[in-house]
């Protein structure tokens, strides 16, 4: 920025600004979002043939896509809800502790379960619909490193034995046991697809919504609605496969696939992005190769917060955290977080 634009901003009645924002506000009050969209969008263009360069960028705030106003009431019990999570991450981590004691080396990845315990659950809950003989169902590519919540569940739902959690990793243990991933051959009453290969369950995702829609299209089954979901962690998305054929799903326009990222900012040595933002990443990725894409960040905690935000300072310190900083938080007391969080805001501000 040179100093003459730096003078020039510096200069900027902030009443103003504050004008174009609240009649921004009128707008969504009297109008909705999508005025308020087609205003903007006329308004950049306008910016455009004038001769105003706009910066671009495919990325939107570091804040949930869904503002707290537009959300819908959850349509079920979630204090039920979350005493079945519950229940079902104590028993992959109860399954997983075990193994590794009866057997070193066992492994299992809990952390990976640990993180996206509730995006499974409320897929299942909500989501989720099985074949039946009037509908084909919906097709899941689970993250196979999440395998033992998956397995826990079905203990839950008396689909698995004890017995069989007991050999978790352990498959010629006598009475049997489970697969370290979801693997067809060896559990074929229970896995339908082998995802653990790095990379390959979102190719393979993307390649069967397109197969699905390439046989309604020719009159070879008939057109539903079911979808195609694929979990997969931040991690994983390094993999060439992973994010290799996403601009066919737009070119495509498959509407019937569904990609779930669970960003826990997780690897085996360490933060995913420690010096960038692995959620903005993707964001721009899938923003610029066609996809709509929804960010899930924040709590309900924070919707208060944000809401008072009138000054967009939380916000943009949201935008300016990495990954390293986010770990750090989780692993420091508050005083810390206040220190070098919060504490970059005003200090009016900052005890709101």
């Amino acid at each position: 920025m040179d100093n003459q634009l730096s003078a020039q901003l510096q200069g900027l009645d902030p009443n103003e600004i504050q004008e174009w924002l609240e009649s921004l506000d009128s707008v969504l009050q009297s109008s909705g979002p999508e005025v308020a969209s087609y205003i903007l969008e006329r308004l950049r263009a306008h910016a455009k043939t004038i001769g105003v360069e706009i910066p671009f960028t495919a990325n939107t705030p570091y804040v949930n896509t869904v503002p707290h106003q537009l959300q819908p009431e959850f349509p079920g019990d979630q204090p039920l809800e979350r005493r079945i999570k519950s229940l079902v991450r104590w028993n992959a981590a109860a399954m997983v502790v075990r193994a590794n004691k009866e057997e070193h080396n066992i492994g299992g990845h809990i952390s990976t379960f640990a993180s996206s315990a509730t995006l499974y659950e409320v897929g299942f809950n909500h989501f989720f619909r099985a074949r039946n003989d009037q509908f084909e169902g919906d097709t899941v590519y689970f993250q196979g490193h999440a395998a033992p919540g998956i397995y826990s569940r079905a203990f839950l739902e008396g689909r698995l034995s004890e017995e069989k959690l007991q050999n978790f990793r352990r498959e010629l243990k006598e009475g049997g046991g489970l697969s370290s991933y979801p693997h067809p051959w060896l559990m074929p009453d229970f896995w339908e697809f082998p995802t653990v290969s790095m990379g390959l369950s979102p190719l393979m995702a993307i390649y069967q919504a397109r197969f699905n829609r390439y046989l309604e299209n020719r009159g070879l089954k008939s057109a539903t609605d079911a979808k195609v979901w694929a979990f997969l962690g931040d991690g994983e998305t390094d993999e060439p496969e992973s994010l290799g054929a996403i601009t066919l799903a737009s070119r495509e326009k498959l509407d019937n696939l569904i990609f779930v990222i669970n960003c826990n900012l997780q690897r085996l040595d360490g933060p995913v992005r420690g010096n960038g933002q692995i959620i903005q990443e993707l964001e721009s990725a899938f923003r610029g190769a066609g996809w709509n894409v929804i960010k899930v960040i924040w709590g309900t905690e924070w919707d208060e917060l944000i809401k008072r935000d009138h000054t967009g300072l939380l916000v943009k310190r949201m935008d300016e955290c990495v990954d390293g900083d986010y770990q750090k938080y989780v692993v420091e007391p508050g005083s810390y977080t206040r220190a070098h969080f919060s504490g970059y805001l005003p200090k009016k501000w900052a005890r709101v």
